[in-house]
């Protein structure tokens, strides 16, 4: 207990998912959270996003471990909504130690695939440098910065892909490209100030995005309306372990992990929590 004790974090897309999971496992050991989600739909994607009430809940949990919570309806896509939720923060606990920059939509086949493309790129691409960049200039010597990647950023779709038919897929993956690129050379920049930059890959996480149709359907395109139960079993191609998924936890202990002090001399690293998924895909490489 006590691995973050008394620093601050700043969680983007903590209505529900990892992005809940990682703000109630800070807490857990000590700090104190700045928590953030859209808690509203897009309308170009085929599915529902976190609510109000996801929100609150987020913050009941973390009250209920007595700490303290500053719960924040902002869009990452707006940068200035994420600058003055990070206002009321440090107001409230007057610093910031930790970014968790998580906020991601999951791209899907939509009805919209031009808005889905620039919906899809700008929460899980510029969502990610809108949450960095209000942040850094509250960042001082010890901080850390954690950037929600995937696995697909490593991973070469486009032969799978019928060029055009799939905006919001292959604009996820390009997104966590340049995440992985961005952070990479951020954390290159911030090493001189002792401020830590690194990304966490994770597969198939067991959250609600995981459990409707749209994403049933990448799976088992073969069905016209798949279930989760036809779903489950192609859900283990992404890993070389025989799961369909990790949990959310798994994400959050490396979270932690990386805001610790524990990790004080661990920036610039791309950790992937995959069950193995990358090893499907790439031979070793220096």
């Amino acid at each position: 207990m006590g691995r973050v004790q008394g620093k601050v974090a700043f969680i983007t897309g903590a209505g529900r998912g990892q992005g809940r999971s990682h703000a109630v496992r800070l807490a857990e050991e000590g700090a104190d959270i700045i928590a953030v989600d859209i808690c509203h739909d897009v309308d170009s994607l085929p599915y529902h996003l976190a609510s109000p009430d996801d929100l609150k809940e987020t913050a009941r949990l973390i009250e209920a471990l007595d700490r303290r919570v500053v719960a924040v309806q902002a869009d990452v896509r707006e940068r200035a909504q994420l600058v003055e939720a990070i206002d009321r923060g440090i107001a409230e606990f007057g610093k910031l130690d930790i970014v968790v920059a998580n906020a991601g939509v999951i791209g899907q086949k939509s009805e919209q695939p031009l808005h889905a493309w620039a919906d899809v790129f700008d929460t899980n691409g510029l969502g990610i440098i809108n949450a960095v960049h209000a942040a850094l200039p509250h960042l001082q010597a010890g901080a850390s910065i954690i950037a929600t990647g995937s696995t697909a950023a490593f991973m070469n779709t486009l032969p799978m892909q019928q060029v055009g038919t799939d905006s919001g897929g292959i604009a996820y993956m390009v997104a966590k490209r340049m995440v992985s690129s961005f952070m990479h050379d951020l954390a290159r920049e911030l090493a001189p100030r002792q401020i830590r930059a690194n990304v966490v890959h994770p597969t198939n996480v067991n959250t609600d995005m995981m459990r409707v149709e749209p994403m049933f359907r990448s799976f088992r395109p073969d069905l016209e309306h798949p279930t989760l139960e036809d779903a489950l079993p192609a859900y283990h191609v992404q890993q070389a372990m025989p799961i369909p998924w990790v949990e959310p936890v798994d994400i959050s202990n490396a979270v932690l992990y990386l805001a610790s002090d524990e990790a004080r001399y661990v920036t610039g690293v791309q950790l992937r929590v995959d069950a193995g998924g990358y090893l499907k895909w790439y031979d070793y490489h220096a």
